[in-house]
C-alpha cells in the first residue's frame, strides 16, 4: 500500500487540495487529514510526500509512432520497451503503438511484435493494443505516408490481428470502404476517418457505417470551407470524437480554441503523433520509410510536408491550458478520461476513482512530470 499526501489531487470535476490518496495496485480511496495521521502510524505503508505537486491520472496516447530513437515499425521488443520508458518519463502510462503505411508484411511484423510485447509487458507505459494508421488511405492526403504502399480497403489482410487492433484510420471515400468499416466496427475496433479527401456528405454517410472518430483533425484532410465543410465540418457538427495534435505547429491556437468551444469536451482527445525524434532534439530521422528533418520542434519531409511530431502529452496539456479557458481537470480529461472512454476502458483507467488502476503522475505547475506510477508501482 502507498499513501500520497501533500498533493493536489486532480479528480474529473475538481482539484482537491487537502487530504491524500491511498492506493495498492488500484485506487483504494481518498483520505482526509485525520486519516492520514492515523495511517502514517501503520506498519508496511509507504508514505509519499508530494510536496505540493499535482497528482493526476496517467496520460493515455492513442496515436504515437515512436520516441527516443525508436519506432513502432522497427518491429522489435527493444523498440517498444524504449518507447514505453520514454513515454513514462513524460507522464504517459498507456498507449497504442501506431503503424505506418508500409508493405503489408512489414505492418504485420510490427503488429506481431506489438502483440508479443504487450503480452510480456513493458517497464514503462502499458501497451493497450495497436492503432493501424493506413494503408487504407487516400493518396491525395497521404501526408508523410508512403504512396507506393497505399492499398484499397481490405479487412482480410489483417484478420489474424483483429483482436490486437484497437483503432483503424481509413479514408471512407475509397472503393469497398463501407464493407470494411462495417466489418471493423463489428469486431469492436474504433474506425477513424483520416488521410482522407472525403466530403461532408461522405463522412455523414460513413458515420452510419461505423466511423466514430477522426484522426488528427485538420491534418491529412480537406480544410474547412464555408460551402464545402468536408471532414472538419462533419466532425464539428456531429458526435464524432477527434484527435488534436496540440503542439501549436499542426494547428493554430485560435483554431484549437474554436474546436474547444464548438465540440463537446468529452469528444476531444489529445494525441502526440510523436515519431522517433521525440526527446532527441533537432536532426535527421526516419518515419516509416521516409526521411524527416526536425528543426525548431517541427518535423517535416524534404518537401516541407509535416511528418509527425516531437510533442509529448504533458506538453500538449500545458499548451491547451495556456491558450484556453479550460480548467485543469478539463484539460487533463482530454488526455485521460476521453481516450480511455474511446477505447471502452473508462471503468479501468483514466481517472482517480476507487477501483481504477493506480496509474498516477506527479507534476508541477509547468506540467513537468516528477514521478510516474503504473498500477501503483513507480516506473519513473
Amino acid at each position: 500500500m502507498k499513501l500520497f499526501k501533500n498533493v493536489k489531487i486532480i479528480l474529473p470535476e475538481e482539484v482537491v487540495t487537502s487530504g491524500g490518496l491511498l492506493v495498492s495496485d488500484k485506487i483504494e480511496k481518498l483520505v482526509d487529514a485525520e486519516e492520514i495521521k492515523r495511517l502514517e502510524k501503520s506498519s508496511g505503508l509507504e508514505v509519499i510526500d508530494g510536496k505540493g505537486l499535482y497528482l493526476a491520472p496517467g496520460l493515455i496516447d492513442l496515436h504515437i509512432h515512436g520516441a527516443s530513437g525508436y519506432d513502432t515499425m522497427d518491429a522489435s521488443s527493444e523498440a517498444l520497451e524504449k518507447i514505453s520508458l520514454s513515454l513514462a518519463r513524460k507522464g504517459t502510462t498507456s498507449f497504442l503503438p501506431t503503424t505506418m503505411t508500409m508493405p503489408v508484411t512489414r505492418i504485420k511484423e510490427a503488429l506481431a511484435n506489438i502483440g508479443q510485447t504487450k503480452k510480456l509487458g513493458t517497464r514503462g507505459a502499458r501497451i493497450l493494443g495497436a492503432h493501424l494508421e493506413g494503408p487504407f488511405i487516400n493518396p491525395e492526403k497521404k501526408g508523410a505516408q508512403a504512396e507506393s504502399d497505399i492499398l484499397l480497403p481490405d479487412f482480410e489482410l489483417f484478420e489474424d490481428e483483429e483482436k490486437l487492433i484497437k483503432m483503424v484510420t481509413i479514408a471512407p471515400e475509397l472503393p469497398d470502404a463501407e464493407r470494411v468499416i462495417r466489418h471493423f466496427k463489428e469486431q469492436g475496433i474504433v474506425v477513424s476517418c483520416g488521410h482522407t479527401a472525403a466530403s461532408y456528405d461522405q463522412i455523414i454517410e460513413a458515420r452510419e457505417w461505423g466511423i466514430s472518430h477522426a484522426t488528427h483533425l485538420f491534418n491529412g484532410m480537406v480544410g474547412l470551407h464555408h460551402r464545402r465543410p468536408g471532414v472538419v465540418g462533419a466532425v464539428l457538427t456531429t458526435d464524432l470524437s477527434c484527435e488534436l495534435i496540440a503542439d501549436l505547429i499542426h494547428i493554430h491556437p485560435a483554431v484549437l480554441n474554436l474546436v474547444l468551444q464548438v465540440k463537446d469536451l468529452d469528444q476531444i482527445i489529445l494525441v502526440t503523433d510523436q515519431m522517433e525524434a521525440g526527446s532527441l532534439g533537432d536532426g535527421v530521422y526516419s518515419l516509416g520509410s521516409q526521411q524527416v528533418i526536425v528543426k525548431d520542434g517541427a518535423c517535416r519531409l524534404e518537401n516541407g510536408q509535416l511528418a509527425g511530431s516531437v510533442l509529448t502529452l504533458n506538453q500538449a496539456a500545458k499548451n491547451i491550458y495556456q491558450i484556453s479557458n479550460l480548467s485543469l481537470p478539463e484539460v487533463i480529461r482530454l488526455a485521460t478520461i476521453n481516450p480511455a472512454h474511446r477505447l471502452g476502458l473508462d471503468q479501468q483507467i483514466g481517472q482517480i476513482s476507487a477501483g481504477y488502476l493506480a496509474d498516477l503522475i506527479l507534476f508541477d505547475d509547468e506540467f513537468e512530470v516528477r514521478e510516474t506510477y503504473l498500477a501503483g508501482e513507480k516506473v519513473y
